[in-house]
């Protein structure tokens, strides 16, 4: 597979984006929390609140220390709010269980809360130079183009990428560890869902897609996600109302965020529900402490 390898990191060396948690000096702890917010969210919006995360919490105890509804509050508008609870918890227990130290075992970061297949690789591989097959989409588009010719993967992730991607992952670590984040930046650089730039791809020649003639992606429609109107989108006025205030917010301010009575309940009672936010007396709501 170094017909593979070297010319994809040759092409990683020469293009990679200069990202703060790929910095030499980059902790563990500010590897973990790139993971995080990467999930779901592009770069460009991540890098802004990741520089204040880490300014304010630059390590998993002086996240730990805070109440969970000030990670919550600092998470912003970055989306899926409930990862800034999964962070704080897993900071809690990096904490009780590691004396505040990122734990470089694959298992202990495993076990962690809110740590998946994918986070526990990301960062056994990113922070501390591990083998593992680190399979995000860029990752299976990547492989599945390259070495099965056909145009996207499966719209979820499968246990047959994940074999597919630990079948060619490099025999020594240090290789391994490049192989997987420059895989990574092919997929998000070049290699992209709808307008690939084949051109520019350093194993265009050897692509098995390309190769078959690029033929157009056959499987079941990729529906985009909506935002407009739907109760992610009333969850996060009315969470941008409690991260807001800071002091409880009596129902009424509530109200007056999104329109629609009963979507408008549904979505507070989600929200309380997955701990985002704590129904006080009185018809008060806040973060949660």
């Amino acid at each position: 597979m170094t017909g593979l390898y070297t010319p994809v990191l040759t092409w990683y060396d020469a293009n990679k984006r200069v990202l703060p948690w790929r910095e030499p000096g980059a902790s563990a702890w500010a590897v973990m929390v790139s993971e995080f917010m990467l999930q779901q969210t592009p770069v460009n919006r991540v890098l802004p609140a990741y520089v204040r995360w880490l300014e304010r919490w630059p390590t998993p105890a002086d996240l730990a220390a805070e109440a969970p509804g000030e990670a919550v509050r600092a998470w912003d508008r970055l989306g899926y709010p409930r990862r800034a609870l999964r962070l704080h918890a897993t900071a809690q227990a990096i904490v009780e269980r590691h004396g505040g130290e990122v734990p470089d075992d694959h298992a202990a970061l495993l076990a962690l809360p809110g740590v998946g297949t994918y986070t526990a690789a990301a960062i056994a591989s990113f922070a501390f130079g591990q083998r593992h097959a680190v399979v995000d989409t860029n990752v299976r588009r990547v492989l599945a183009r390259a070495l099965t010719g056909v145009a996207q993967p499966a719209i979820s992730p499968t246990a047959a990428d994940q074999r597919l991607a630990v079948s060619v992952l490099p025999a020594d670590e240090p290789t391994a560890a490049r192989w997987a984040v420059a895989s990574m930046e092919l997929g998000a650089l070049v290699c992209t869902a709808r307008t690939p730039h084949c051109a520019d791809c350093p194993i265009q020649s050897r692509c098995a897609w390309v190769l078959a003639g690029s033929p157009p992606y056959d499987g079941p429609p990729r529906k985009g996600q909506t935002y407009e109107g739907t109760d992610r989108q009333a969850r996060g006025r009315l969470l941008a109302v409690l991260r807001a205030a800071s002091a409880p917010v009596p129902k009424a301010a509530l109200d007056a965020s999104w329109p629609h009575a009963p979507q408008r309940e549904r979505a507070l009672d989600g929200l309380v529900a997955d701990g985002l936010a704590e129904p006080l007396s009185e018809g008060r709501y806040r973060l949660p402490r």
